[in-house]
């Protein structure tokens, strides 16, 4: 990819969509389009609903047919318009719930998946294969991606559907605006997440796309695994909350680990450059900014 390339990038209003869009102009790369179109040269598809455990507990079929339709549409048609590189991104739940950690893609489908998110997951899994059926029937350079749980300014804040990190720092904000002394959340707290800020995602797959050329999916994350405890106390005190945290354990704690192995990826020469106290600070100062941003518009309309 160079200054005069022309990208694709599918779901560019997602919080990876963005990220890569930046990510890009950074590099000097402008002529970045939202469709697919003649003439481009790599497509990223960041496109797909996606959710928490509560989403994928109430909107399991959205969320496998929509990913199903993003996939089946777009691979398809970008072999049509003649495109040579594709990068597919997929989840960490298409991983078996008792996959051996760190995940490594020799794991892929060799277990049964997470039952709480399996409909979203097996629509993701249709995508990579179908990157790898073009890939081998056609001989286009189309790539698959599994990145760890992306967080970040740009995404959504919605305390109930949203990924663990957004809905914690709203469910959490709220709590402090409101003066509660506890905060009650779903599971034991001790099932353990990878986080990737999304520039940092973004980064990685534009060195992906640039340095490798391969069948296997490629893992993306930070290397790193936090427990969903130790998460909610660091945004305890990102957010400034002084009240008690209280663990549901009526409610599913999902996956006990999720942990990506990144070594084929560092073996690109590529590592992670935001800590994720340092991003969660960040994401932090984006809420209050949306925040203030809506108190603004209410005030003058």
């Amino acid at each position: 990819m160079n200054a005069s390339s022309r990208i694709c990038v599918l779901g560019a209003e997602t919080l990876l969509g963005a990220a890569l869009v930046r990510a890009l102009a950074r590099r000097g790369i402008c002529d970045v389009v939202r469709e697919l179109a003649s003439g481009v040269e790599c497509v990223f598809v960041a496109d797909g609903r996606s959710g928490g455990i509560l989403a994928n507990q109430k909107y399991p079929a959205d969320l496998c047919l929509d990913n199903l339709l993003v996939a089946t549409r777009v691979i398809p048609e970008a072999y049509r318009l003649g495109v040579k590189n594709l990068l597919y991104l997929g989840s960490s739940c298409i991983y078996p719930k008792h996959a051996p950690q760190p995940m490594a893609v020799e794991s892929l489908m060799s277990g049964p998946l997470e039952p709480t998110s399996e409909p979203y997951a097996l629509a993701k899994l249709a995508g990579l294969k179908l990157c790898e059926a073009w890939r081998r029937q056609y001989g286009v350079r189309f790539m698959a991606a599994i990145p760890a749980d992306v967080y970040g300014p740009g995404g959504k804040f919605d305390p109930e559907d949203s990924h663990v990190i957004p809905s914690l720092m709203a469910r959490m904000h709220n709590a402090k605006e409101r003066g509660f002394d506890h905060l009650t959340l779903w599971g034991t707290g001790n099932p353990r997440r990878e986080f990737i800020h999304a520039d940092d995602l973004a980064d990685a797959c534009l060195h992906v796309m640039e340095k490798h050329d391969g069948d296997a999916p490629m893992n993306l994350g930070s290397g790193e695994a936090t427990s969903i405890r130790e998460l909610a106390e660091t945004l305890r005190e990102v957010v400034g909350f002084s009240g008690e945290l209280r663990w549901d354990l009526a409610r599913p704690d999902g996956a006990p680990v999720k942990w990506l192995d990144t070594a084929p990826l560092r073996a690109l020469s590529w590592r992670p450059s935001i800590g994720l106290k340092e991003g969660l600070f960040a994401t932090y100062r984006h809420f209050l900014d949306l925040k203030q941003a809506a108190k603004a518009s209410t005030c003058n309309s």
